[in-house]
């Protein structure tokens, strides 16, 4: 995941905003000093901040992502005391080296005489900046690397998520486009002119699967005329027999939903609804209440048929769930009744949606379908 170029430079400035805070801490004269102290302070000073510069970025960039992150704690700690003892007797070293313990002997008690074994204590000051320094290194690591992997589990979960909605979306019937051409080709034979319409309805039907979805929502009212044509071109193989009713709202409120997010529902309702010898009737009904849709959906009930929408041809029951429970989490209701007091399949569907603007590539209908039923 790319940052942005102005956050690429916090983490810098958060590091030189830190070290410009240290070095004021260690080069500013304590108020209790009425002398000023001697030079090679300051030199020490310097060495010590350089030192503590050094540990900090060496357990940053080494010493956690080697050992701590990959498990090694014991030898992390191990690595840990003998960085925080090297600095602390390398100052020492330095402050010898200097003569520090003399020079601060005669600028605070020149009246007392000097002993080197009395000057030998141990520096509580430099040891305690040396673990400050480790463990703001080890809590900053630690940190950086859980927002990192933050980032990197939610982009996965996002990935995961669009590639199942994409592979949800691809389970639409194929044979229904197959047996489709069957019929709009057996039609030629007898009706030239509604066979090229019906062509007509399937080519806009394929124009809005491979090209009007891509982004992921689109209008009501081209779902619904998605809906209609699929209505439609399923006509031409039934019979007088079969009655199916579309009810839309008027006026529509185009607000956004998943495209083909309805199309299992009636998908389920001609493969179970349909009978070639006793009459039946599909009812698709749709009605808003401001951002709230609801879609019923009811067909006749034969016996020796399949009653579940999951044992469908279309992405069933169980793939349908999963996609709302992915695009739509706590803002709808699916309630199915397998036999109603009329011997009815119905399903009734709830959704909170938003509203939309016009969606991107929108291209707007050649013609307005008008369902007949037959």
């Amino acid at each position: 995941m790319l940052l942005r170029p102005q956050r690429r430079y916090i983490p810098l400035l958060l590091h030189i905003f830190g070290w410009g805070l240290v070095m004021s801490m260690l080069f500013s004269q304590p108020k209790w000093m009425n002398v000023d102290p001697p030079s090679e302070f300051w030199l020490k000073q310097g060495v010590l901040l350089s030192l503590l510069i050094g540990i900090f970025y060496l357990n940053s960039y080494v010493l956690v992502p080697r050992l701590l992150f990959k498990n090694h704690t014991i030898g992390y700690i191990a690595s840990i005391a003998v960085g925080v003892f090297a600095l602390y007797w390398a100052i020492q070293g330095i402050e010898s080296w200097l003569n520090l313990p003399e020079l601060w002997h005669k600028a605070f008690r020149a009246e007392r005489p000097f002993n080197p074994n009395r000057s030998r204590r141990f520096d509580t000051f430099t040891f305690l900046y040396s673990l400050l320094a480790v463990g703001a290194s080890t809590s900053l690591t630690v940190v950086q690397k859980w927002q990192k992997d933050a980032q990197i589990r939610e982009q996965l979960e996002q990935e995961k998520v669009s590639s199942e909605l994409s592979f949800l979306k691809a389970q639409i019937n194929p044979h229904f486009f197959f047996n489709t051409l069957n019929n709009i080709y057996a039609l030629t034979m007898i009706d030239v002119e509604n066979a090229r319409e019906a062509l007509h309805r399937l080519s806009r039907m394929m124009r809005y699967v491979l090209y009007e979805t891509k982004e992921g929502t689109v209008r009501l009212s081209q779902e619904i005329d998605f809906l209609q044509d699929y209505i439609q071109l399923m006509q031409l193989r039934l019979t007088d027999k079969v009655k199916v009713t579309f009810e839309k709202p008027q006026p529509i409120n185009d607000v956004a939903i998943a495209p083909m997010l309805l199309l299992p529902f009636l998908e389920n309702a001609f493969k179970h609804g349909v009978s070639a010898t006793q009459r039946s009737e599909i009812f698709v009904g749709l009605s808003q209440q401001g951002q709230s849709l609801r879609v019923e959906v009811k067909n006749t009930l034969f016996s020796g048929k399949g009653k579940a929408l999951d044992e469908s041809n279309g992405i069933g029951l169980v793939n349908t769930r999963r996609r709302l429970d992915l695009l739509y989490p706590g803002r709808y209701q699916l309630n199915i009744t397998e036999h109603t007091p009329d011997s009815d399949y119905l399903v009734v569907l709830t959704l909170d949606t938003p509203t939309t603007t016009q969606p991107k590539n929108f291209t707007a209908p050649l013609y307005e379908p008008q369902l007949h039923s037959r």
